[in-house]
Protein backbone atom coordinates (compact mmCIF):
# COMPACT_ATOMS: atom_id res chain seq x y z
CA UNK A 1 0.00 0.00 0.00
CA UNK A 2 1.03 3.66 0.23
CA UNK A 3 1.40 5.48 3.50
CA UNK A 4 0.04 9.03 3.64
CA UNK A 5 0.29 11.45 6.35
CA UNK A 6 1.10 8.27 9.04
CA UNK A 7 -1.95 6.38 7.21
CA UNK A 8 -1.46 3.09 5.02
CA UNK A 9 -4.14 3.20 2.26
CA UNK A 10 -4.60 -0.22 -0.17
CA UNK A 11 -3.43 0.34 -3.97
CA UNK A 12 -5.44 1.37 -6.60
CA UNK A 13 -8.06 4.01 -6.20
CA UNK A 14 -8.77 5.64 -3.20
CA UNK A 15 -12.11 7.64 -3.85
CA UNK A 16 -11.64 9.81 -0.47
CA UNK A 17 -8.60 10.27 2.36
CA UNK A 18 -9.10 11.85 5.66
CA UNK A 19 -7.94 15.04 4.01
CA UNK A 20 -10.66 15.09 1.56
CA UNK A 21 -8.16 14.09 -1.53
CA UNK A 22 -8.58 11.50 -4.27
CA UNK A 23 -5.93 9.46 -4.54
CA UNK A 24 -3.96 6.18 -6.93
CA UNK A 25 -1.50 4.09 -5.15
CA UNK A 26 0.79 2.02 -7.32
CA UNK A 27 3.83 0.31 -6.26
CA UNK A 28 6.17 3.22 -7.40
CA UNK A 29 4.06 6.13 -6.64
CA UNK A 30 1.18 8.09 -4.94
CA UNK A 31 -0.78 10.86 -6.80
CA UNK A 32 -3.09 13.09 -5.29
CA UNK A 33 -5.58 15.80 -6.45
CA UNK A 34 -7.83 17.85 -3.76
CA UNK A 35 -11.52 16.96 -3.45
CA UNK A 36 -12.07 21.02 -2.69
CA UNK A 37 -12.23 24.21 -4.53
CA UNK A 38 -11.21 27.40 -2.56
CA UNK A 39 -13.07 30.68 -2.67
CA UNK A 40 -11.43 32.94 -3.56
CA UNK A 41 -13.79 35.82 -4.55
CA UNK A 42 -16.78 36.81 -1.56
CA UNK A 43 -17.26 39.38 0.62
CA UNK A 44 -14.22 39.67 3.26
CA UNK A 45 -15.55 41.85 4.89
CA UNK A 46 -18.85 40.12 5.82
CA UNK A 47 -18.31 36.61 5.46
CA UNK A 48 -15.34 34.07 6.23
CA UNK A 49 -14.20 30.55 4.82
CA UNK A 50 -14.82 27.20 6.81
CA UNK A 51 -13.57 24.10 5.73
CA UNK A 52 -16.34 21.35 6.25
CA UNK A 53 -14.62 17.81 6.51
CA UNK A 54 -18.24 16.84 6.10
CA UNK A 55 -18.51 17.42 2.55
CA UNK A 56 -14.69 18.01 1.72
CA UNK A 57 -15.20 21.75 0.37
CA UNK A 58 -15.04 24.82 1.38
CA UNK A 59 -18.14 26.97 3.49
CA UNK A 60 -18.54 30.56 2.98
CA UNK A 61 -20.78 31.90 6.10
CA UNK A 62 -21.77 35.30 7.43
CA UNK A 63 -19.29 36.54 10.03
CA UNK A 64 -21.80 37.56 12.73
CA UNK A 65 -23.99 34.87 11.71
CA UNK A 66 -22.55 31.21 10.88
CA UNK A 67 -25.74 30.05 9.84
CA UNK A 68 -26.07 31.94 7.22
CA UNK A 69 -24.13 31.37 3.86
CA UNK A 70 -22.14 33.96 1.59
CA UNK A 71 -22.93 34.03 -2.21
CA UNK A 72 -19.01 32.68 -3.42
CA UNK A 73 -18.49 34.16 -6.89
CA UNK A 74 -15.61 32.12 -7.98
CA UNK A 75 -13.34 29.41 -6.46
CA UNK A 76 -10.27 27.83 -7.28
Amino acid sequence: GCMLKGKLYPFGLIERTEDCHRCSCSRTEMECCSLFHTPVAYDKKNCKVVFNKKTCDYDVVQKDNPSKECFVYSRV
